[in-house]
């Protein structure tokens, strides 16, 4: 008898307890938002949909180094390249096959000139699959779509690099 007692106290002790708690609750701030109009702070080192950047002059960035193309663990990116008169290399083709991306970041880390960026962008969904597939246009595309966002993230990340 004694023994069920005590865990009646025991349980009603725990009810009041999560009762005041839940009032508590009640009167704070809500932490949702409402999503399809309202977003949430992205952080400038999350990595979204990937971009190509240019040069403020227009001129493309990628020097067809292909340190992106090698250290891509899921060997995602496909990059050919031509080279110029006055010996520089540009890209011709460059594609990433973003249904075999894992979105590691390495692309981006090892770019000598910060050519290849993984923008802002989460919502990127697809009807189909070759819509995933992205060529170089695309990729310039969302480079200059972007461009403020990507230049304001690498520069609020520059103390960590």
């Amino acid at each position: 008898m004694k023994i069920s007692r005590i865990f009646k106290t025991i349980f009603l002790l725990d009810f009041l307890s999560g009762l005041i708690i839940a009032f508590k609750e009640i009167f704070r701030s809500k932490k949702t938002i409402n999503y399809p109009f309202e977003k949430g702070k992205i952080s400038p080192r999350f990595r979204g949909e990937h971009a190509l950047r240019r040069y403020s002059n227009g001129e493309e960035r990628c020097i067809a180094c292909k340190l992106c193309e090698a250290v891509c663990p899921a060997q995602a990116i496909t990059i050919e390249s031509t080279q110029s008169e006055d010996g520089s290399r540009k890209a011709t083709r460059y594609d990433i096959d973003m249904m075999k991306c894992i979105y590691c970041g390495l692309c981006e880390e090892s770019c000598p000139v910060d050519a290849i960026v993984q923008g802002p962008n989460f919502e990127f969904s697809t009807e189909t699959r070759e819509e995933l597939y992205y060529n170089k246009e695309k990729l310039l595309d969302n480079g200059d779509r972007w461009e403020n966002i990507l230049a304001a993230n690498i520069k609020a990340d520059k103390p960590y690099r």
